[in-house]
């Protein structure tokens, strides 16, 4: 995808307390994110390989994207998917092991905003917008902690 000024990219990563499949399996597991990650409002299964999700962060407002599978690589633990809605472009998960028992997940996006407001804004409140995506995946990563040591709990 052609940088421009509409054009996005963020990559975090997180060490998490839990084995790497099951990390993979809890990120696997997309329509369960709602309910580890506040920010996640919705998401709705198309079919096997498709749905739509919901996001809203600190910034008032909703983005609603299509997500369809690109690669679901359970050996690698790699997963991705494509976009299009209010963000076109793909996001990947890959999940690595860290020391004797943890994981090091590594999210990256790169995306375009087509939503008319944020593309509109994408200059002025790049910073804001960039902020509001760091905010969001720092919650991710503790709900995603939180659920899975609540499903450890339970083995």
């Amino acid at each position: 995808m052609p940088r421009s000024r509409h054009t996005f990219r963020f990559r975090s990563d997180w060490t998490l307390p839990a084995p790497p499949d099951a990390v993979y399996a809890a990120l696997e597991a997309v329509e369960s994110y709602p309910a580890w990650w506040p920010q996640v409002r919705d998401v709705h299964t198309l079919d096997g390989t498709s749905g739509t999700a919901r996001f809203r962060s600190l910034l008032p407002y909703d983005l609603t994207v299509t997500a369809r599978e690109r690669r679901r690589d359970p050996a690698a633990r790699i997963l991705e998917i494509t976009m299009t809605g209010d963000l076109e472009g793909w996001v990947r998960w890959t999940v690595r092991p860290h020391g004797a028992t943890g994981s090091r997940v590594r999210f990256e996006q790169e995306v375009e905003a087509r939503s008319p407001l944020m593309r509109r804004l994408a200059l002025p409140a790049r910073p804001l917008f960039v902020a509001n995506h760091a905010w969001m995946m720092r919650a991710g990563r503790r709900g995603l902690r939180a659920h899975l040591e609540r499903r450890a709990g339970e083995i």
